[in-house]
Formats: C-alpha cells, sequence, structure tokens
C-alpha cells in the first residue's frame, strides 16, 4: 500500500505532469486546428463531428464501467480481474464496430454525406479498436499515480496527427486528412504505452473475478452512457436540426469555448479521481484537497474564459480567411459562460465519482440529460445555434445541485474557494472591454490585450486574495520540489 506522503508527492508531480502536458499537446493542437479553420470549411468540419461522434457513442458501449472500478478500488486488482476486464472490453469494442459497419451507409444517408465520410467512418472505427488496447496499460499507471506514462503517448499522438492532418489539408485533401491522421494517431499511441507500460494482453474469463468489480462498474457506466445521451446523441440529433455546415461552426464555438477546462480542469480531475479514491476515510484530508483543488481550479481557469471573450472577436477579425467562423461568436460568448459553472460542476461530479457515490453522479446525469435534450432541440428549432448556446446556459443552472450532494459528505466552502477569481477576472473584463478601443486591431494590439489582462488579473487577485495566493502558492511549489 503506498503512504500517504508518497501519494501526496505522486499526485502533485502528476498534476504538474499532466499540464506540462496539457500546455504542450494544447498548444500543439491549436496550432493544427487554428491551421484547419484557414484550410478547411466548416462543412468538412461538420462531418468530422458527425463521424466522429459516432465513434464515441460506440466507446461508451465498449465497457462496462470495469476500468473505472479498477482504478476506483481501494486494494491492489488482481491479475485475473484485469486479464477479465480487457476480454470484456475487446469483445464489446468487436461487437459495437460490427454493428456500426452494418448501418454505416445508413448513417451516411441521414446526413447526406459523400463517400469520403464513409471512408472516414471506416478509418475511426479501426482506430477505436487500437485505442480500447490502450485501456489496461492505463489504468495499471493511472492507479500508482504515474500519469507520466500515460503522457508520453499523448504527445506522440497529437504530434502524428496535427502534422499529418495539417499537411494534407495544405495540400487540399480535405476530409481524407482525417481518414489518414486518425489511424496514425491510435496506432502510434497504443505502440508507445505498451512500451512503457509492462502488460501483456491475455484472453481471460470468470465471473468470479469481475463480481466486486461489476458493483461499483456497472452504475460507473449507466453514468457514462447517460452522459452520451446527453452529449453525443443530442450532436447527433442538432446536427439533422441544424445541417452540417451549422454544426461545424457550433463545434468550432464549443471547441474554443472549452479550451481553458482542457488546459487544467482534465489534468485535475484525472488525478483527484485516483487520489480521492485513496482518501475516501481521511476526511479532513479529503476537505483540504477539495477545497485546494477548486481554488487552484478557479484561479487558472476563471481569466482564461474572461480572457477569451475580448481575444476572440478580435481574432476573428484580424486573422485571414477566418471571417467565415464570425457567425459563431455569439455562441462562442454564451458558451464561455455554461464553460466557467462546469469547471466546478464536473470537478464535483467526479469528487462523488471517486468517493464511490456513483447513484448520487446517475441521480446528476439523469437530470442533465432530460434537461438537455429538452432545452437544445427546442431552442436550437428557434433560435439556431444561437438557442443552442442559451440551453447551455439554462441547463448549467441546475449544477448547484452537485455542490449540495457532495456537501453530504465533505464539510467543504465553495465561495471562498471561487468568489476571488471570479470577481477578479470581472474586473479584468470591464479592464479589456474598454481599453479594446484604444489599440489597433491587429496581432500587436491582440498582444497587449493579452500583457494587459495579465497584469489587471494578478494585480486585481494579489490585491483581494493576497494571504491566499502567497500560502497556496508556496505549498504547491515546495511539494512540487519535494
Amino acid at each position: 500500500m503506498n503512504s500517504p506522503q508518497l501519494l501526496g508527492k505522486r499526485a502533485v508531480n502528476s498534476i504538474i505532469t499532466l499540464i506540462s502536458r496539457t500546455l504542450f499537446l494544447n498548444l500543439v493542437n491549436f496550432a493544427g486546428a487554428f491551421a484547419l479553420t484557414i484550410f478547411l470549411s466548416p462543412g468538412d468540419f461538420g462531418i468530422f463531428i458527425i463521424t466522429s461522434t459516432i465513434i464515441d457513442i460506440l466507446t461508451y458501449f465498449s465497457d462496462i464501467g470495469l476500468a473505472g472500478a479498477l482504478i476506483q478500488k481501494k486494494e491492489e486488482p488482481k491479475s485475473e480481474e484485469i486479464n477479465a476486464t480487457f476480454t470484456i472490453q475487446m469483445t464489446l469494442v468487436s461487437i459495437s464496430i460490427l454493428i456500426a459497419l452494418i448501418f454505416s451507409k445508413n448513417i451516411i444517408a441521414i446526413y447526406s454525406l459523400n463517400t469520403i465520410s464513409l471512408w472516414l467512418l471506416y478509418s475511426l472505427l479501426l482506430s477505436f479498436f487500437f485505442s480500447s488496447l490502450k485501456t489496461i496499460p492505463s489504468v495499471i499507471a493511472e492507479r500508482s499515480l504515474q500519469f507520466s506514462k500515460v503522457v508520453l503517448p499523448q504527445i506522440v499522438e497529437t504530434i502524428i496527427f496535427n502534422v499529418i492532418v495539417v499537411v494534407l489539408a495544405w495540400k487540399g485533401y480535405g476530409v481524407i486528412s482525417y481518414v489518414v491522421a486518425v489511424l496514425a494517431r491510435a496506432i502510434s499511441g497504443t505502440i508507445v504505452i505498451y512500451l512503457l507500460v509492462p502488460y501483456r494482453p491475455r484472453l481471460f474469463f470468470s465471473i468470479a473475478s469481475i463480481k466486486g468489480l461489476l458493483k461499483f462498474g456497472i452504475p460507473f457506466q449507466l453514468n457514462s452512457f447517460i452522459a452520451v445521451l446527453k452529449d453525443k446523441v443530442s450532436l447527433l440529433i442538432l446536427g439533422k436540426i441544424i445541417g452540417i455546415e451549422a454544426l461545424g461552426i457550433l463545434g468550432w464555438a464549443e471547441k474554443w469555448a472549452n479550451l481553458p477546462l482542457r488546459y487544467f480542469l482534465d489534468a485535475s480531475t484525472k488525478v483527484s479521481f485516483s487520489l480521492f479514491s485513496r482518501l475516501q476515510d481521511e476526511k479532513d484530508k479529503l476537505r483540504t484537497a477539495l477545497e485546494n483543488s477548486l481554488y487552484f481550479i478557479s484561479v487558472l481557469v476563471f481569466p482564461m474564459l474572461a480572457g477569451s471573450s475580448i481575444a476572440m472577436p478580435l481574432l476573428v477579425l484580424i486573422i485571414p480567411k477566418y471571417s467565415k467562423w464570425n457567425s459563431g461568436l455569439p455562441v462562442f460568448q454564451l458558451f464561455l459562460i455554461s464553460a466557467a459553472v462546469a469547471a466546478i460542476s464536473t470537478f464535483l461530479s467526479n469528487t462523488l465519482t471517486a468517493l464511490g457515490k456513483v447513484k448520487s453522479v446517475l441521480g446528476l446525469m439523469i437530470m442533465w440529460t432530460i434537461l438537455t435534450l429538452t432545452f437544445y432541440p427546442i431552442l436550437a428549432i428557434k433560435f439556431g445555434i444561437t438557442g443552442i448556446g442559451l440551453a447551455s446556459i439554462l441547463v448549467s443552472c441546475s449544477s448547484i445541485v452537485p455542490y449540495f450532494l457532495v456537501k453530504r459528505h465533505i464539510n467543504f466552502s465553495l465561495l471562498p474557494q471561487i468568489v476571488p477569481a471570479l470577481l477578479a477576472s470581472l474586473i479584468m473584463t470591464a479592464i479589456l472591454h474598454y481599453i479594446q478601443f484604444f489599440l489597433p486591431q491587429n496581432f500587436v494590439g491582440l498582444g497587449a490585450i493579452i500583457i494587459i489582462g495579465m497584469i489587471s488579473y494578478a494585480t486585481v487577485l494579489l490585491l483581494i486574495d493576497r494571504k491566499r495566493v502567497f500560502e497556496r502558492g508556496k505549498i504547491f511549489i515546495n511539494l512540487a520540489r519535494k
């Protein structure tokens, strides 16, 4: 059993590793996505969104929560449990791929897509198979909080994918760029992780070996299934309502609005799930870890979201061939608001899962799914993609519920953790909104906005919360050094 000190050290190192990886990967992804938004049309983006969404749906049917149960389990998993999980998952993956192949032409016909879209679907299905092979090695690494072994494959995948897709798009291959890139990404990542994690796949099945895992796994996967109804099925419905090109614009707005979450929230959520699972019986340490995490997330995510509301309209104006995304700016601004709420509610929901309260999370997912499948289509029909942004804000209003659910198990304080960053971000936004009218509308002006925003945010945050900024910053730095 790992000691609390070792777990704490690994947790901090893992967060730093993941954030460093996230920073690097998002810079690569940002550069790649930026290039693609120049070379590809909104319709091409829409095609990729539709086909990749189908694969995302299949992913949720390829597991019955056993992988999550292996991570959440207090005791070290037995080899029989690991191998049985691998066998069951790959069986479900194969069945899912077979079903998708049978109905592939029907899927293409529903959205009036072309033949190239069919080849993209086939390539995504094959990459889905290779990616599924990475699950068990990733579980083994994540259980011991050795996320560096998960990071390197992701770096390799990201570089290979972006280089291939951008070069081919630049050469004018359009959607076929994705076909080659997604295959190269999946194969390369699978090879690298098996070189780093000593796991030899074995086919094995025994009811007794997975019986204990199913108690957590089935409710856990049911949550995932409901999540796919909320996020992915609703996307397929919206694609039919607003059309492929509008879906591409919607995807562009949502991608950039959620980019700050990908930088910091994903890393913190991944590490906290493993760490909080280990600290389930130590309530005081758990409360401190939760409050520090919420403070850390809000301090980093809120100003990025606020700054994006000023920077993105300027980017659309000054970047060549970027005016085609201008119609997505209103929904982009609305998505920023819902992303700010999601930064907190998602982390709190993850906390419940780490504590084994999967039934509570199940209730949350059912609530959010009903709200999403109700508001999104209705407002999309009435107001188009802007209505979808309004719907996202309406759904986010229900995020007060996770707070009360976590409060039942951990006596933590929420507002003191998020109010300083929120207030500093709003003041920064007001300053930038006024200053932008005196700056040139070019990259020099954009750079000035970024610098002024960073300085004004840091200054305001230090003025209103100086003591905690230095205290928590010092703790984090000291732990990282150790």
